[in-house]
């Protein structure tokens, strides 16, 4: 194994700076980020830093100008931010929804896919591939490698495949090649390992689309880089609706993709809290005899280790082996979180709260009948926190809605028909009861 770990007093300031600046040189986040990966991948991940520093942060040949453009007219930004009228007058507080879900394939998971497959198509690369979940990742990869003629192949756990069956048809028609890995639980930690190992035999003509804030420098960064035009737009347009900053942000936290761009440009307003709602699962407490946490909440209820390539928070047993994770919602079903968030936590700059399944769904459904907007189930977990918790939060309020719920109505009406959830529709007719 390679690893860059060997901290200074210097390197610790340099990964203290604020903001997006954070973690760009080093990869280091406090204690958390680093490259813990073979020496087989060290090439790759060296020629793809100095590929992010040339055309990401230096913009060589025009990059952000085409990454931008390409964002408006194939990716349909910017999203706008609407007040939420109903939840508004429910919570008695300002409601703003930052509206990812109407983003090109459905959530904000394409800002990554597109800005990552046009960096391989300028260093030179000849193929793609990329993990998924809950297929937003994948789907959003697809579509990118559609749009710029590049081969693509999707790695998705078998579990995840049966529960997204609709995303997993989009990736074949747009082109991709859907591989499906039966190892472990058949989720998202076992398809980053997967899309890994391809990594490491054919570095020299594939780029490794990672799908969130996970992974070795410089994905981290790269992947807030690309996500951070959410909170971008999202404070200039409450100062343009509202006329000043909100004075919550919330956002629903996997891997961390989907908050850290909500965050990103919020992070230096100290007068703005900053919510990243985990999934809460089932219960907080832990089987170690089985080997499973029965939730996804790295940053509530995880401890210090290294997956995939990074130090960050997991959900681990006491002997350090990693947990199966579990959530009703695919796309936050992962045992760790994006160091950043990790080290964020830490400077208590970032509030973790855990929203169980029950919450979720419940949030899914209140969204839906009183907005009129089917949110993702990951984003679902958002709305059960401002359920729970509007009181506690200030007069104006931002939620990020990461992605729309499509692809999750088959497992909302299993799920939902198994529970007895406040605001959902009778079900009989959806389960022989008429």
């Amino acid at each position: 194994m390679s690893e860059t770990d060997t901290r200074t007093t210097e390197e610790t300031e340099t990964a203290r700076r604020p903001g997006r600046e954070r973690g760009r040189d080093d990869g280091k986040f406090g204690r958390y980020g680093g490259q813990y990966v073979p020496e087989a991948l060290m090439p790759a991940i060296e020629e793809l830093t100095d590929a992010y520093e040339r055309y990401v942060l230096n913009n060589e040949d025009g990059f952000m100008e085409e990454f931008r453009e390409r964002l408006a007219d194939f990716g349909g930004r910017p999203t706008p931010l609407q007040r939420a009228d109903r939840l508004s007058e429910r919570y008695d507080t300002e409601v703003y929804l930052k509206r990812e879900d109407l983003l090109h394939g459905g959530a904000h998971k394409l800002n990554n896919a597109l800005g990552q497959v046009l960096l391989a198509k300028y260093m030179g690369k000849e193929r793609i591939i990329a993990e998924t979940g809950a297929g937003q990742h994948g789907t959003a990869t697809a579509m990118a490698a559609a749009h710029l003629d590049m081969p693509c192949t999707i790695y998705m756990g078998e579990r995840d495949i049966n529960r997204q069956r609709p995303n997993v048809f989009r990736m074949k028609l747009n082109g991709s090649e859907v591989k499906p890995v039966t190892t472990g639980r058949g989720t998202l930690k076992e398809a980053i390992s997967e899309t890994m190992r391809d990594w490491a035999e054919t570095v020299e003509d594939t780029h490794y689309v990672i799908g969130s804030i996970v992974g070795p420098h410089p994905f981290p960064v790269m992947v807030r880089d690309f996500q951070a035009v959410i909170s971008e737009e999202a404070r200039e347009q409450a100062i343009e609706k509202t006329g000043g900053l909100p004075t919550d942000v919330v956002a629903c936290a996997g891997g961390g993709s989907n908050t850290m761009g909500t965050f990103a440009h919020f992070v230096d307003d100290e007068d703005v809290a900053l919510h990243a709602v985990e999934a809460g699962g089932s219960t907080l407490e832990v089987d170690e005899e089985a080997g499973v946490a029965p939730n996804s909440a790295s940053l509530f209820a995880g401890e210090e280790g290294v997956l995939h390539g990074a130090r960050t928070k997991l959900l681990q047993d006491s002997d350090g082996q990693i947990m199966e994770s579990h959530s009703v919602s695919s796309g936050l079903d992962y045992a760790g979180v994006g160091p950043e968030l990790a080290y964020l936590v830490d400077e208590e700059r970032v509030d973790p709260v855990a929203v169980d399944d029950d919450a979720a769904l419940e949030g899914f459904h209140r969204l839906s009948n009183t907005e009129g907007i089917i949110p993702a189930l990951e984003t679902a977990h958002a709305f059960g926190y401002l359920e729970a918790h509007h009181e506690d939060l200030g007069e104006r309020v931002v939620v990020n809605v990461s992605g729309r719920g499509d692809k999750d109505l088959d497992a909302a009406i299993e799920e939902t028909d198994q529970r007895d959830v406040a605001n959902a529709p009778d079900m009989s007719m959806f389960t022989g009861g008429m």
